[in-house]
């Protein structure tokens, strides 16, 4: 049958979708389970290298490589708690390159920063949840202070005693102001770049505590560089089983874990999220992938997207109303 000059124009408009579909990151043939990932992918990484944040790109970044077909690069964009890397990642091109690797630092900010440079609530689609992890209070391992009862008696005097997070509005800064406020102890918060510079920091005997994820003290504390005080879990952390909770030792009721997961655009296609999710659920249900998280200190969970999204929600709004109770603002 002769194409009329109206049946042309549809045909070229289709062309021109499928043309531009192949030269990007991904297409599919039969849905979203036949998405194929067509350059790299970047992940982006808002802290410095070292830290838990960091180490778990990495793991999850070289198992998704394999599976996916390309190259997975992690790119560390530390600086203010991870709103540089988000900013960046906020503005990439939508087409699933281009990932962000965040922590509850991400729902906590928008009450501890006046500027942003993006908005966390219209700029992002959830990926993919892996887990929550614990922060532990570390002290240099030459250091006198065995408890937090020990911790408390020289916390109360009339010189606050220093401890390092891993930056400003991070959930490391949020369990030691919320810890100084519970026990009304006398505490100075010293922000680094990331957990990695904040145990480093602690092992060297340049500040007398540290508040840093599981992850990132456990090979110092194997290797008797910082000795482990508490743990800021409900429940003791598999990976440092003789360690007590602050609950454990007099802070009722205290409880502050963080989650870590993957963020991309807001306009990335669903059918690339859903790929993503697909592979990193697997990447997750292998034992040796398991075993190895736990031993970090990680809690593994199963969500969805949605699930994810709706958990950052949520936490931006608990977390505005206890910045806002503490009074904590950077900038």
């Amino acid at each position: 049958m002769p194409l009329t000059h109206k049946r042309r124009g549809a045909l070229v408009l289709v062309a021109a979708v499928l043309a531009t579909a192949a030269a990007g990151l991904w297409h599919a043939r039969a849905g979203t389970a036949a998405v194929r990932f067509e350059k790299p992918i970047t992940i982006v990484v808002t802290f410095p290298p070292g830290g838990g944040t960091d180490l778990l790109a990495r793991k999850l970044g070289a198992e998704l490589q394999q599976r996916i077909g390309q190259p997975v690069v992690v790119e560390n964009r530390s600086g203010a708690s991870g709103n540089i890397g988000a900013r960046a990642v906020a503005e990439a091109v939508p087409d699933g390159a281009t990932l962000l690797m965040a922590n509850s630092s991400f729902a906590i900010n928008p009450g501890v920063y006046r500027e942003l440079g993006f908005d966390p609530h219209k700029d992002f689609k959830a990926v993919f949840n892996a887990g929550t992890i614990a922060s532990v209070l570390v002290v240099p391992e030459s250091s006198g202070i065995h408890s937090l009862a020990d911790m408390l008696a020289q916390a109360s005097h009339d010189r606050p005693l220093a401890f390092a997070s891993c930056g400003n509005g991070t959930p490391q800064h949020m369990a030691g102001e919320m810890l100084a406020q519970a026990a009304d102890a006398s505490m100075q918060h010293v922000p680094y770049k990331g957990c990695g510079p904040a145990i480093t920091a602690v092992a060297a005997d340049q500040v007398p505590l540290g508040m840093v994820t599981a992850s990132s003290a456990a090979p110092l504390i194997e290797a008797g560089r910082v000795r482990a005080i508490a743990v800021t879990a409900s429940t003791r952390v598999a990976s440092l089983p003789d360690v007590p909770t602050l609950a454990e030792q007099g802070v009722a009721g205290f409880a502050v874990e963080q989650w870590h997961g993957l963020l991309a655009p807001a306009a990335t296609p669903e059918a690339a999220v859903v790929r993503l999710h697909q592979e990193l659920t697997r990447i997750l249900a292998e034992p040796a992938m398991q075993q190895s998280l736990r031993t970090q200190g990680y809690t593994l969970v199963r969500q969805s997207s949605e699930q994810f999204g709706q958990l950052i929600e949520a936490d931006m709004e608990r977390y505005a109303a206890v910045t806002a109770q503490l009074g904590l603002k950077a900038d």
